[in-house]
């Protein structure tokens, strides 16, 4: 472990010398992830991407991509797109990234089942902003707005969060 490294630990995630609170999934930490059990993977992973909403904030890092009203995620393990950005109109079953509420205003996307994704291992696993304090999540790791555009300012494309 390093530095730069993104570490969950029992009560926070751990970055760049300081610590952040931190809600994850209602089932707690797996090694078996399963669509829709509600937990937060073991393992390393990557954060290969960077999205934010233009008309809520600016870029958060050079390397962010706008959420544009028509993106969404697929999470139907049925379908090849499973667990890939897709595009609307789509018919299989996704999340919208672009919502109402604020929870997807920024969010890092991990490597979880990614790119060439095993069907029913699970999509989605995102760092976003909270619900509320330390709220559970349906599998991904949730931080403070403040502390998570902290993190995404000083996180380079491909590092890494340890989840042990």
């Amino acid at each position: 472990m390093t530095r730069d490294d993104l570490v969950l630990t029992p009560t926070h995630l751990r970055f760049a010398g300081r610590r952040f609170p931190r809600a994850i999934g209602r089932g707690g930490v797996t090694g078996d992830k399963r669509e829709g059990d509600g937990a937060t993977p073991r393992g390393v992973h990557r954060i290969v991407g960077m999205l934010y909403r233009p008309d809520r904030m600016a870029p958060p890092a050079d390397w962010a991509v706008p959420i544009g009203p028509s993106d969404l995620w697929s999470d139907d393990p049925g379908h090849e797109d499973y667990n890939l950005m897709v595009r609307a109109p789509y018919p299989h079953s996704h999340e919208r990234l672009r919502r109402a509420d604020p929870l997807y205003d920024l969010v890092l996307i991990t490597d979880w089942n990614w790119p060439r994704a095993e069907r029913g291992r699970g999509s989605a696993i995102f760092l976003h902003r909270w619900r509320k304090p330390r709220h559970p999540t349906e599998g991904c790791i949730a931080l403070r707005p403040e502390h998570l555009r902290w993190i995404a300012a000083r996180l380079r494309h491909g590092g890494r969060l340890i989840v042990p």
